[in-house]
């Protein structure tokens, strides 16, 4: 085996840098399709309509005897037997034309020979017959074969799975050392996605292949060649006679089986070490996807039963693999309804949001990930993120101008297509153009920041010039070691799919400002788009809490040191912002007090040490982005100082607040007695929303102080989200909306658990067990429900209200009549109207966690 030399890394400007290079490849110009030649395994036989043949390779005595001495202008039947020759002209029927190939296993051409494969295919007036030795004699059909590798490779969970799946069945039944899947890029440079590779064999997965590698007129034959096999680079093959026709031609040998090998490729693969291969095209949507390609360190020929089942499998994998990227454009196309819906709803009401870039990116980045948006409209500029200055955007444009105005332009290299653009490709590399109107030319784009990659060659991708006998010419790699290079001024491209977003937003925009344009505003679209907007902001709010939810999981997951301190964390700030949702939505999201907000964080986190939380300030209300914000802040410092200060074993925290000259709100946080403090050596997740999320999120400031004596920090609130009152504060009391675990000491053992939601029940299962439950009995409906009752009566009840098309009702009246106690929960907040019947049952808001699952029972047993 060849050893590998280190690693050499070399920085260029662009991967384009070989494309600039001046086309000097004999290796594009060569006719490899007119090689006159065919590997020396099998033979060739070309015969005329009447069936007399026509050419013939100079190895068919060798295959056939000496009555194939002076074929040319003899009929087939005098080298093939008659039931031979009926057996070909039978399978000649299901040609379907040129780029057909038709095979017959095991055929006695005569009853002095062995049995021989054959291929068959038209040739413009020629038939083609090649013909090589059968293979022993399989234990499986080829259909047989091909439905178990198919029923393997459907199971694959993952694309990466699909890939891998696909060459270790290929190298099973070929025998190959090394089976490689290549994706092709939109440049034509491949890389190795997957790859089955025999032991002790250096792994090429990962490694890229210039576009060079496989000249087009290659290309061409693998799209309309499925297959090609080189059985032995050494072998020089058999030539086809005669060498011209009577019009002057080479037999065209683009759909042979045994076609030859060009000189130039026999010196890439021995370059590589490769003495046979064998390539299967992967087609999608009608162009040349990539290629399973098979290497072997020594000659080898799959009998040609072998390869039509690697080809069925080929054939197969490509149609599987254009429904499962098919599916992920459908997850596009969804994206890009939702996309759409929303624009047209929100902007036929107010079109000045189409000049907010913020506004825009929050939009479109689910679908288009980008890090900035540039606003261009009736002149006027808008920016935000990572973009090019004012007068650059503006220089931008107006080359954007000069192109069709109806043409999304994309580019992951942006300074290739405005050369202007390599001052900031830091920021913004490449770009999604998106024109919004026909005259004059207005635009969005969406900027993406540079992407400095390494990409891994195998061997240097630029071909060597050397000069023989004929010239100049480009020869193959001497070396195929791994070959880094530094990749700058680029970004991430855009895919196929968020173009067809780009283009659906481009309609979409279109539409909205021709509609604004025309003032074609009927009674009854105004309320249909006022419904439209309703059902946007919800979707709005839900994608942002989602959004939030999502980034908690993801930073609380990395500052976390185990499992438990994970659930625990992220469970508390999930409880914050439940908490402040049921403020927001008691007071339909208007402004809200905080002073409620601080005595349920303190009940809820330092149950019992309530009164150790000194608070004073005015009456003051918070609107909705600054309330959410402040929440998770104060959240933060009261664990915080549970866990590491004056909320432990001994301390106090003074909490006061007042409003400046200003109008704005500044909030003070003193702990004293505590343990002795020190700054923290790594800044986690909560240090960081504490110090930067009320600057980042509402324009104001924050200051920490690790003094030695106690923590302490300062808090500014912008006046714009601040609203004062007129009346003063109450001290917080032991017990004040007590959520306290320590008050139950005896939970119930046998519970009924009413949850429409598999995965929120599997959940409470969990924190039902923990709090002492032995069964939990859980059911979706009402009338599962009524079953486990049926069979068991449980000590203790946690309802859902809603579930579904039906509620928990009729569960609450059986349960009544038996004496069960019970509790509700709803997704509406604790403020769920139940009648009079129920008003003293407690309800618990979702989220929810152990503490009020125990604090509700703790209620209930109290009245």
């Amino acid at each position: 085996m060849r050893r590998r030399a280190p690693w050499r890394t070399i920085e260029v400007g662009f991967l384009s840098d070989f494309e600039q290079q001046p086309d000097l490849t004999v290796c594009d110009r060569e006719p490899i399709h007119l090689l006159g030649r065919v590997q020396s395994f099998g033979f060739l036989i070309a015969v005329s309509a009447d069936w007399l043949v026509s050419r013939h390779s100079a190895n068919l005595a060798e295959h056939l005897g000496s009555l194939a001495k002076d074929s040319v202008g003899k009929p087939l039947d005098q080298l093939f037997s008659e039931q031979a020759v009926h057996d070909i002209r039978n399978r000649i029927a299901y040609l379907q034309g040129e780029d057909s190939v038709e095979r017959l296993l095991r055929v006695k051409l005569r009853d002095d020979l062995p049995e021989y494969d054959i291929a068959l295919h038209f040739m413009r007036s020629l038939i083609i017959i090649e013909g090589e030795p059968s293979g022993p004699a399989g234990h499986e059909d080829i259909g047989i074969t091909v439905r178990s590798m198919l029923m393997r490779q459907s199971s694959s969970s993952s694309m990466q799975n699909f890939f891998l799946s696909g060459v270790r069945q290929i190298r099973a039944i070929t025998g190959y050392d090394r089976v490689m899947l290549y994706r092709f890029d939109q440049d034509e440079a491949g890389e190795v996605v997957a790859e089955a590779v025999a032991p002790r064999r250096e792994s090429f997965m990962g490694l890229h292949y210039p576009a060079t590698d496989i000249p087009r007129q290659a290309r061409a034959l693998y799209r309309r060649n499925f297959l090609r096999l080189i059985a032995d680079i050494d072998d020089r093959g058999a030539p086809v006679l005669p060498e011209l026709d009577l019009q002057g031609q080479p037999l065209d040998l683009s759909m042979s089986v045994l076609r030859s090998v060009s000189p130039v490729h026999v010196e890439y693969l021995r370059n590589m070490g490769v003495r046979a291969s064998l390539s299967i095209s992967i087609m999608a949507e009608g162009k040349l996807w990539g290629l399973i390609a098979c290497h072997h360190y020594a000659p080898l020929r799959p009998t040609l039963e072998q390869r039509t089942a690697a080809e069925l499998f080929g054939r197969m994998f490509s149609m599987m693999l254009e429904s499962r990227e098919r599916a992920e454009t459908s997850e596009y196309e969804q994206r890009s309804r939702a996309i759409t819906d929303r624009l047209m709803a929100v902007l036929a009401q107010d079109a000045d949001l189409l000049s907010n870039p913020e506004w825009i990116a929050d939009t479109i980045s689910s679908a288009i990930p980008n890090d900035g948006v540039g606003v261009y409209l009736d002149g006027r500029i808008a920016l935000s993120g990572m973009t090019p200055d004012e007068s650059q955007f503006r220089t931008l444009i107006r080359d954007l101008g000069r192109g069709a105005a109806s043409t999304i332009v994309a580019s992951d290299h942006l300074s290739k297509l405005h050369p202007p653009a390599a001052e900031y490709s830091d920021r913004a590399a490449g770009m999604i153009a998106i024109p919004v109107s026909r005259s004059p030319r207005d635009y969005v784009v969406l900027f993406r920041a540079e992407k400095i990659k390494t990409v891994r060659w195998a061997g240097d991708p630029q071909k060597a010039l050397e000069e023989d006998a004929e010239g100049i010419r480009l020869s193959p790699r001497k070396s195929f070691e791994a070959w880094r290079q530094l990749v700058q001024g680029v970004s991430e491209p855009f895919t196929a799919p968020e173009r067809r977003v780009a283009e659906a937003v481009r309609t979409s925009l279109l539409e909205v400002i021709l509609l604004l344009s025309e003032g074609r505003q009927t009674d009854q679209v105004r309320a249909r788009e006022r419904q439209e907007l309703l059902i946007a902001e919800l979707n709005h709010r839900v994608r942002n809490i989602l959004s939030l939810v999502r980034s908690l999981i993801s930073r609380t997951q990395g500052a976390a040191d185990t499992y438990e301190d994970f659930v625990t964390t992220l469970e508390g700030r999930v409880q914050a912002i439940a908490r402040a949702h049921d403020q927001l939505t008691i007071k339909q999201w208007g402004a809200v007090e905080i002073e409620p907000l601080v005595r349920a964080e303190a009940a809820a986190y330092v149950g019992g040490k309530e009164d150790r939380i000194r608070i004073s300030g005015p009456e003051v209300s918070l609107d909705p982005v600054a309330f959410n914000t402040f929440a998770l802040v104060l959240h933060e410092l009261i664990t915080n100082a549970a866990k590491y200060g004056a909320l432990g074993d001994h301390g106090t925290v003074e909490l006061r607040w007042g409003v400046d000259v200003e109008g704005d709100l500044i909030v003070m946080w003193r702990e004293s007695g505590g343990p002795p403090v020190q700054a923290p050596m790594r800044k986690g997740f909560g240090t960081t929303i504490i110090e930067r999320s009320i600057e980042y999120d509402l324009g104001g400031r924050a200051r920490a102080d690790y003094k030695l004596t106690g923590f302490e920090a300062e808090f500014m609130i912008p006046s714009r989200y601040v609203t004062v009152g007129t009346g003063t504060l109450s001290a917080l009391k032991s017990g004040d909306a007590g959520t306290v675990l320590s008050q139950v000491d005896d939970f119930p053992k046998t519970v009924l658990l009413v949850e429409d939601s598999m995965l929120i029940a599997l959940d409470i299962e969990d924190t039902l067990r923990r709090l002492g439950a032995e069964t939990v009995m859980s059911a979706g409906s009402v009338r599962l429900a009524r079953e486990a009752i049926a069979n068991l009566i449980p000590d203790f009840a946690l309802l859902d209200i809603n579930l579904g098309a039906e509620t928990s009702i009729p569960i609450a009246d059986d349960l009544l009549e038996r004496g069960v106690p019970f509790v509700f929960a709803s997704g509406y907040g604790e403020q769920s109207q139940l009648g009079d019947r129920f008003g003293t049952v407690p309800v618990i808001a979702k989220p929810y966690g152990p503490t009020e699952v125990a604090a509700a029972l703790a209620t209930l047993r109290a009245r």
